[in-house]
């Protein structure tokens, strides 16, 4: 099996029901399966839809091998050869349904719809949670901390801590969509054209006979690109002091030194002292870089502090979402083919949360037209007509549906965009950094409570009347 063919990133359970499908001549039968989350994580107000890329490029690329199909001959199901046979000419046809990357998104509203053969449907599950809740969580991890730096810059650098390969570059990929500046994986610099940044390690100092040694060494090398790590042996003794001596050999020669950078120790007093040292030299240009285990708490907590940082390096806690490291999306039929129509199903749990929204839906978001922000998010069933048409909607809490308003005058934007068309791409990926745009005009639409680092505003998510009265119907028939 080749590392470039995803088609069995699936688990096992997945091509047994598609088996059983087969042997029960239900194959062909369509169904509607919705991807969504239950919690956002982080205790965060808000999440990042990221993933769709690679979404798209695992669906287009869907195809049994002889490889894959050797491999499944072994199991112990003993698979029937006809059914080896039709994986051989298996193909996605169905349609897909997605919200764009970069879209601020919520708790138990549909991310991505899928509509196709149940053969097709129930195959496409593993790969597409894996990749949404992998990289929804890092960008909103990200997004979490840009909204705490602000307008400082922001260095993705956590592939040396990142779980395998692809983690580090989707995941590097999601921090800059979500606002980053630059990633240090050099791999993802070259297959997604986000600007690469990097400095030297201590190993470079400990590699030469004194620390100012080995800084000459390095601005002689590259006296256009030069931060030096200014903590290998002691900060403001030895680093910034040999660091203010390259400054000023640079300037000599015409150039400037942009910053050093601070890897361990009070990160807040340090660069409060080495900001005085590199002024009262004269070096007042010169940036000071932070790394050192840092998240959106403790950037938070430096610039309360008055640290005087204008670079941040965060790594490990970013890219494995150290504090929450899985996003817990999940894949759910919502509707399957039944005389023509989808008849719409639900799943009912003995935990309130885990109980599915039934029928074939639209997701909007509702826009206050008086005031330019974002009122709710608003879930109807695809036949529905009153939304479209602009008329009076009411919106009530689903869990307490006498908490309640009527809304008139709003623009209703549809965030279910039309991906894939009987297995034809019809959605036209975006540029990196029309998505990096689109993300943060994203924040314009929200009220600041929504968006608060701690003990966010709930924002509403709202279901139809008739969605509500399904779900409800539902529920009683099945009790």
């Amino acid at each position: 099996m080749s590392d470039n063919n995803l088609t069995l990133h699936t688990d096992k359970y997945q091509i047994n029901m598609m088996y059983a499908h087969w042997l029960q001549g239900s194959m062909n039968e369509k169904a509607v399966f919705e991807v969504s989350f239950r919690k956002l994580p982080f205790g965060n107000g808000f999440a990042v839809f990221a993933g769709l890329e690679r979404i798209v490029q695992y669906i287009r690329s869907i195809h049994f091998g002889e490889a894959e199909i050797a491999y499944l001959r072994t199991q112990e199901e003993n698979y029937a050869e006809g059914f080896l046979d039709t994986l051989r000419e298996l193909r996605f046809t169905g349609n897909i349904y997605s919200v764009e990357e970069g879209t601020l998104v919520f708790a138990n509203e549909p991310l991505i719809c899928v509509e196709a053969r149940i053969f097709e449907a129930q195959l496409v599950e593993t790969a597409i949670l894996n990749m949404m809740n992998y990289q929804t969580l890092i960008a909103t991890k990200a997004a979490r901390i840009k909204l705490v730096a602000q307008n400082d810059i922001l260095l993705e650098f956590g592939t040396r801590r990142a779980q395998e390969a692809d983690a580090a570059i989707w995941g590097a990929r999601a921090t800059y969509l979500a606002g980053f500046d630059a990633t240090s994986n050099m791999r993802a610099g070259m297959l997604f054209g986000i600007p690469a940044k990097g400095t030297h390690a201590h190993s470079w100092v400990q590699g030469h006979n004194t620390e100012e040694e080995a800084f000459h060494a390095y601005a002689d090398s590259m006296p256009d690109h030069v931060t030096l790590l200014v903590d290998t042996y002691n900060t403001l003794k030895s680093g910034v002091p040999n660091a203010i001596k390259i400054g000023h050999l640079l300037e000599k020669k015409g150039k400037r030194m942009n910053a050093i950078r601070l890897d361990s120790g009070d990160l807040a007093y340090l660069s409060q002292e080495a900001r005085k040292m590199l002024d009262e030299a004269g070096l007042e240009y010169v940036q000071i870089v932070a790394s050192n285990d840092l998240d959106e708490g403790i950037i938070d907590n430096l610039k309360s502090q008055g640290a005087k940082i204008d670079v941040w390096g965060v790594g490990t806690k970013l890219i494995t979402a150290a504090d929450q490291p899985s996003l817990g999306g999940v894949y759910k039929l919502v509707a399957r083919e039944k005389d023509g129509s989808y008849e719409p199903v639900i799943k009912i749990s003995a935990n309130p949360e885990k109980v599915s929204t039934p029928g074939f839906k639209s997701l909007y978001r509702i826009i206050n037209t008086d005031t330019g922000k974002a009122e709710a998010d608003y879930i109807a069933l695809k036949n529905e007509q009153h939304i479209e048409l602009g008329e009076r909607i009411k919106l009530f809490d689903p869990v307490h549906p006498y908490i309640h308003k009527y809304i008139e005058r709003y623009e209703a934007i549809p965030l279910l965009k039309p991906i894939f068309t009987q297995g034809e791409l019809v959605y036209k990926l975006p540029s990196l950094e029309q998505i990096r745009s689109y993300h943060r005009g994203q924040f314009e639409l929200f009220w600041p409570q929504y968006l608060r680092k701690l003990n966010a505003e709930a924002y509403r998510v709202n279901l139809s009347e008739a969605v509500w009265e399904l779900k409800r119907d539902l529920i009683q028939r099945y009790q």
